[in-house]
């Protein structure tokens, strides 16, 4: 039985270069749990703790249905109120908006053939095995960003400034405005990796 990567089946998705480049993302669905607050708090380790039993459970549901697949990376929208907040740009968000502010929505990326049927049942089945209030807050989510810019971030999270300033130049030069939520793909499990190492894609939906 072949085991369906997503990694590697929808691999443009989960790639990304050192320097920003324009691209199209077309519609998918996802695990989604949402939150606020200090990710480095431990609220945003219990929506990660809440989201992952979800994601197996529907890994090995269809695993004996013989269509098995890879649990997918972790993902992260992100995003403020900027009514309060007005005239931050993308590099100078993550250091001008306290961390306590941030809102957030965690993602795990779905094969096609997962039905929102299917995730309510795996939310139960896991809640039932758990017990963890927080997992009954997972649920299904569908997405289509379209255009959007990006680019691979390297290193620490704090050092994402840096690395923003690139895509708001690249932005700037042609003439591109925010038509979205930022999203980060966390290529590397920052919970096991060292912070020098992280590989993070940093993506802004564009118009």
């Amino acid at each position: 039985m072949e085991k369906l990567d997503l990694t590697k089946h929808f691999k443009s998705y989960y790639t990304a270069k050192a320097q920003p480049e324009l691209l199209e993302i077309g519609q998918a669905c996802y695990l989604s749990i949402q939150g606020k607050g200090d990710p480095s708090g431990r609220d945003f380790m219990q929506k990660i703790q809440a989201i992952y039993p979800v994601a197996y459970a529907l890994k090995f549901a269809f695993k004996a249905k013989k269509k098995d697949f890879v649990v997918a990376k972790l993902e992260g929208l992100w995003w403020y109120d900027e009514a309060r907040y007005a005239g931050i740009s993308i590099a100078d968000s993550p250091k001008a908006i306290p961390r306590s502010e941030w809102e957030y929505r965690l993602l795990i990326r779905l094969p096609d053939y997962v039905t929102q049927k299917d995730v309510e049942g795996a939310v139960e089945m896991s809640f039932a095995s758990k017990g963890t209030a927080a997992i009954r807050d997972v649920s299904w989510f569908e997405m289509e960003e379209g255009k959007v810019v990006q680019i691979l971030h390297t290193g620490p999270f704090d050092n994402e400034p840096e690395t923003l300033a690139k895509l708001n130049e690249f932005m700037t030069a042609h003439s591109l405005g925010r038509n979205g939520l930022h999203h980060e793909i966390y290529l590397s499990d920052f919970r096991k990796t060292a912070p020098e190492k992280l590989k993070t894609i940093l993506r802004e939906p564009v118009k």
